[in-house]
């Protein structure tokens, strides 16, 4: 027996239990397969090797299920473990700790020196057994319709919001009022694996833990209503003047309606949308017994008393708080309901000492301006998009029309650049010249166009027109380009107000723009053709330090390089021998541009360096809004010189610990009169020079003459020897072809003489005399008398420029 015994455990497991388990028949079929085996074993020895491997295979199936068992089952035991782990401790907060979670900051660019928060915590914490059954059963129509029988979790909308948040970077939160509570306090961290499995465990011990009542009360007392709200107290306060425990069953039907968006929704900013949220909420409470039929029939939509903004918006930071809560909503980074709840730390692009300035000069009125003079500014760093400093207003909540970034005015010739740039990426040389005489009339027109104050200013390049802001010569450029050019030039470069395709006044600047739109289109040009995106906010982070948002610094070539430095190298002559002529006392290469509009609505400049654009525009507004025409004067300063004047204020505080950077070298490949010599008159100008820095500009047409602007200067020239102009003076310019020449002399008095030939239609001779106010003590005055023949008869007289 005991020999038997050890014969039968020398077997395999398996075979032991086949053999024991079978019947003899059974066993009888498996001896002779095994014969079988041996049999063709004795003849091949290799299939004898093969039958043994699939023997062991077969044997070696049993281990690896069994490991795959255990892996198995060791995972469980951990998950297990980890859940008990999470679930016990997971402290599931008080209204008062989610409130506090739910405190966002806003701050300089620093990011340690707070502007303030977004929205105080207007809350008072309730205890919801004072309120009538129909205000948390709003909520629950309008949230939660199966919250009262439901386990408080909905697994399927927490693995879709899972997997939407780590797939497409949204931020989608639970769907039960169970979970939207747990997330106001895991708000912002949820958009990870861990941060969702965290809310969930929440969710889960808040409905294993409290009752529904406490639940849904908890959710009404955190959440944000809108109006600077948060729960339900403070939002009947907000919406209806009244306690919550007041409210009837149609005003909460309204307030529960606008949950979801609150800040869009009011009935004060879309009441039809708020009434159709409000009809909704009051069906399906009709539906599951919370108000009868007749309830239902007999509802009226309620009024809302008129919101007054907290003072957390007082003072300009108002307007800083509010571009930054609008710039992530607009970009959809996040929802104003995160923004207001977030618990976020927000680093803006505001620089502080900068910002003071700005604030100082833009709420600066001159004497002798009138109070309702409006004034808007914008300093930004081109190179990446950050913006610097605005002048919005004085007060946010007296004036909550944002000055920088709302309000229109008409930029007038700041808006000229665009086509320059537009004329060098056609290939025109900026020495080409245009009739600069004053009026004159354009095809399609039935209205004459003058330069400012009427002057007329001969035969000039496009340097002397940008320089001197000749009205005549640009309308006539852009009739060479076509308006349509212009427009979408200035699109291009990143102006996204409307402007008309159609208006050849289009490069007057007759369409009304921003501060903001003005600053982002020169932005491109100062930044080498590449353009960025102005933006406001630097960073986000959420309460535990982790970055959630980061600002987009990255550029686009609009226009080349070459094409944009020329631009800038003719901007710079408006700085320092031109309308801007203040400005040039920073000390600083700088290519400006100053505007008035067509109908003296308002004025602006716009003042560039490679790494700092500023705007300032001035404009008067009558008590209903509409445009009417500026003062001519602002405390001594004439036009679109007071704008130029709050620049160089700014400025001179801006620039301190602003690196001193250069435009690049402009080299002009373009061809006189463009491509197909059908720009302007075909022919080129003389030499030009003006500036700080005595850079000599120079090239050579069809047509030439010599002429200096700028430092301690004289020139002399002549075009198509038809004429020929002298004067020497600290201050004096002649520019002509073309049979025209002017000169022009500071207390002094110069001639011109042409005799007319065979462009002698195009001569024109006129005397003028200038003034030009900028900073305090500085005056530079242009008087130049002349007289002038031609074949038409004889003129003598004198006009005023300024």
């Amino acid at each position: 027996m005991p020999s038997k015994t050890r014969k039968t455990s020398s077997l395999p497991s398996d075979e032991t239990e086949a053999t024991t388990s079978r019947s003899p028949r059974s066993r009888t079929r498996r001896s002779t397969a095994s014969s079988s085996s041996s049999y063709a074993g004795a003849h091949r020895d290799t299939g004898g090797r093969k039958g043994n491997k699939r023997k062991n295979r077969k044997r070696s199936k049993h281990p690896i299920i069994k490991w795959t068992l255990i892996v198995l089952g060791s995972l469980i035991g951990l998950g297990i473990i980890a859940f008990a782990v999470l679930y016990f401790t997971t402290q599931v907060p008080d209204p008062e700790d989610v409130a506090l979670s739910q405190k966002t900051t806003v701050y300089y660019s620093d990011g340690t020196t707070p502007i303030g928060t977004l929205a105080q915590q207007n809350r008072d914490i309730i205890e919801c057994s004072a309120l009538p059954g129909y205000v948390g059963n709003s909520v629950v129509s309008s949230e939660n319709r199966t919250f009262w029988t439901d386990n408080g979790l909905d697994f399927r909308g927490i693995g879709r919001a899972l997997l939407n948040n780590v797939t497409t970077g949204s931020r989608q939160g639970g769907s039960t009022i169970t979970q939207q509570y747990a997330e106001r306090y895991y708000l912002g961290q949820t958009e990870s694996y861990l941060g969702k499995i965290k809310e969930a465990m929440m969710a889960l011990k808040i409905a294993q833990t409290q009752d529904k009542s406490a639940v849904l009360c908890n959710y009404m007392n955190v959440i944000y209503w809108g109006r600077d709200s948060y729960g339900i107290e403070a939002a009947s306060e907000n919406y209806f003047g009244k306690k919550a425990e007041k409210l009837t069953y149609s005003e909460a039907a309204l307030l529960a309606g606008i949950i979801p968006s609150p800040n869009n929704w009011d009935p004060a900013v879309n009441k039809s949308m708020a009434k159709a949220r409000w009809k909704r909420t009051l069906s399906i409470m009709k539906e599951d017994g919370y108000i009868t039929a007749t309830q239902f029939k007999d509802a009226k939509f309620p009024s809302t008393i008129k919101y007054t903004l907290s003072n957390v918006y007082s003072g300009y930071k108002g307007y800083l708080l509010q571009m930054v809560k609008s710039e992530l909503t607009k970009n959809k980074a996040f929802t104003e309901n995160e923004i207001e709840t977030g618990g976020y730390s927000i680093i803006s692009t505001f620089d502080k000492t900068r910002q003071a300035e700005m604030q100082t000069v833009g709420a600066t009125h001159l004497y002798g301006v009138p109070d309702g003079v409006q004034q808007g500014g914008i300093s930004v760093n081109p190179q990446d998009g950050s913006v610097y400093a605005v002048y919005a207003g004085s007060d946010y909540l007296k004036h909550p029309l944002n000055n920088a970034t709302q309000a229109q005015f008409q930029p007038g010739s700041t808006m000229k650049p665009f086509a320059l740039i537009a004329a060098a990426e056609k290939g025109v040389s900026f020495n080409t010249v245009f009739n600069g005489n004053s009026p004159r009339t354009f095809s399609g027109l039935t209205k004459s166009v003058s330069n400012d104050g009427g002057v007329s200013y001969g035969y000039i390049n496009l340097y002397t027109a940008t320089a001197k802001s000749v009205n005549t010569v640009f309308m006539d450029l852009n009739e060479d380009l076509t308006p349509q050019v212009t427009a979408s030039t200035a699109h291009k470069a990143g102006i996204s107000e409307d402007i008309d395709e159609t208006s050849p006044y289009n490069v007057l600047g007759i369409n009304g723009l921003t501060a903001w739109d003005l600053a982002q289109g020169h932005s491109t040009i100062a930044n080498d053709g590449l353009k960025t995106t102005m933006h406001v906010v630097k960073a986000v982070k959420n309460a535990a330090g982790k970055n959630l948002y980061n600002a987009d610094t990255s550029s686009t070539r609009v226009f080349s390089a070459s094409n944009a430095a020329l631009v800038l190298k003719a901007m710079q002559g408006v700085v320092t021998s031109g309308t801007g002529r203040e400005a040039s006392s920073l000390g600083r290469e700088i290519a400006g541009k100053t505007g008035t509009s067509n109908d003296g609505t308002a004025v602006s400049f716009v003042g560039s360096t490679p790494n700092m654009v500023t705007v300032f525009g001035v404009w008067y507004p009558d008590s209903k809004g509409n445009p009417q025409k500026v003062p001519t004067s602002y405390g001594g300063y004439y036009g679109s010189a007071y704008p130029a004047h709050l620049y160089t204020l700014y400025s001179r505080q801006a620039f301190q610990g602003l690196a001193v950077e250069t435009f690049p070298t402009a080299t002009d490949t373009g061809k006189i009169g463009g491509p197909n010599g059908n720009f302007g008159t075909g022919t080129g100008s003389s030499s030009y020079s003006y500036g700080y820095t005595n850079k000599n500009y120079s090239s050579s047409g069809t047509g030439n003459s010599s002429g200096t602007e700028g430092n301690t200067t004289s020139g002399s020239g002549n075009g198509n020897g038809s004429g020929n102009a002298s004067g020497t003076n600290s201050d004096s310019s002649s520019s002509d072809s073309s049979g025209a020449s002017n000169s022009g002399a500071n207390s002094n008095s110069g001639s011109d003489s042409s005799t007319s030939g065979s462009n002698n239609s195009k001569s024109n001779s006129n005397s003028n005399s200038n003034s030009n106010n900028s900073s305090g003590s500085t005056s530079n005055n242009k008087s130049n008398s002349g007289q002038s023949s031609s074949t038409t008869g004889k003129s003598n007289g004198s006009t005023s420029q300024k």
